[in-house]
């Protein structure tokens, strides 16, 4: 009789254990990556991608007229870097915009996140794991564009001119440069994230918050146009000193205004920016849709 009390009182005991346990975060993280990782926008972006990257390599293989060294000679490799990685920054927000909320609004969209609610997880550790999954994505696209961008460069100088004494003759702070421009990149995905993720809790739907995502950085490149136009109209410079405080163009002219080189992809302010000022607006932005997002999954109940 003893045995059997003393059986009972055990699977008792790890039964309320079983009842008691709460979801460890970095194994949220794990199943939010593991969601993204089966999901096929996922990998369909990551083809596109790819190609995005290898398209202008490919066109650069079979240009004729001056020959590569000439170019090479003419500061060429700075420019045809820096153009790769924007072009990478404009299409990698796309990208995470997507992604972001697809992670975050799908829950409500699916009514899911009253299940994971209710066996223990947390509200603000949900959040905190999905983002901290798309940021990880966000750093497999940064590191497979720098790998092929490095990779098909090396393949461009060996074929095209037959050695690699280009990279002996780069300008001394060309490194210097490339870094800062990764690290714009960076800032330019934390911020784009933080939108997607904001948009998608005041919404609590996938269809608004990719919709009102994906529509956000051309209606601020617009508005660059509309200021300019409202300046004409009335010559005041108040409203082309406002587009300085646009977020898009600021992300637009984010690189070129710290590094001082390189073009612009997309619309940048109608006003001079120098980089501490497009740091400070984007920096600002950031808390800005992170205070919206924790906030309102903290404070607001998740209906279906």
């Amino acid at each position: 009789m003893s045995t059997t009390i003393t059986t009972m009182e055990t699977e008792t005991g790890h039964v309320s254990s079983f009842h008691n346990a709460k979801p460890r975060f970095f194994g949220l993280v794990g199943g939010e990556l593991f969601k993204i990782r089966r999901q096929w926008a996922t990998w369909i972006m990551l083809v596109l991608l790819v190609g995005l990257i290898t398209l202008p390599f490919l066109i650069e293989f079979t240009l004729g007229g001056d020959s590569l060294q000439t170019r090479i000679n003419n500061g060429f490799l700075t420019s045809w870097v820096i153009d790769n990685l924007g072009l990478f920054r404009a299409f990698s927000g796309f990208m995470l915009l997507i992604l972001t909320a697809r992670a975050v609004g799908q829950e409500y969209s699916q009514g899911t996140i009253r299940l994971l609610l209710a066996r223990g997880v947390g509200r603000m550790q949900l959040l905190l794991a999905k983002l901290t999954a798309v940021a990880v994505w966000a750093i497999i696209f940064l590191a497979i564009d720098i790998a092929l961008n490095f990779l098909y460069n090396l393949a461009l100088l060996g074929i095209k001119v037959g050695n690699l004494n280009a990279l002996n003759t780069l300008p001394a702070d060309f490194w210097h440069n490339m870094g800062l421009y990764v690290l714009t990149i960076g800032l330019n995905m934390l911020v784009t994230i933080l939108l997607a993720a904001a948009l998608s809790v005041i919404g609590r739907s996938l269809a608004f918050g990719m919709t009102a995502s994906i529509a956000w950085f051309p209606i601020d490149n617009i508005g660059v146009a509309i200021m300019f136009l409202a300046f004409e109209l009335t010559t005041n410079q108040f409203w082309l000193n406002i587009t300085a405080y646009f977020l898009g163009p600021n992300l637009n002219g984010l690189a070129k205004a710290i590094i001082g080189t390189g073009g612009s992809i997309g619309t940048t302010p109608a006003v001079a920016i120098d980089g501490t000022h497009a740091v400070v607006v984007a920096l600002v932005y950031a808390a800005i849709f992170a205070i919206v997002a924790f906030t309102l999954t903290w404070k607001r109940d998740v209906k279906e």
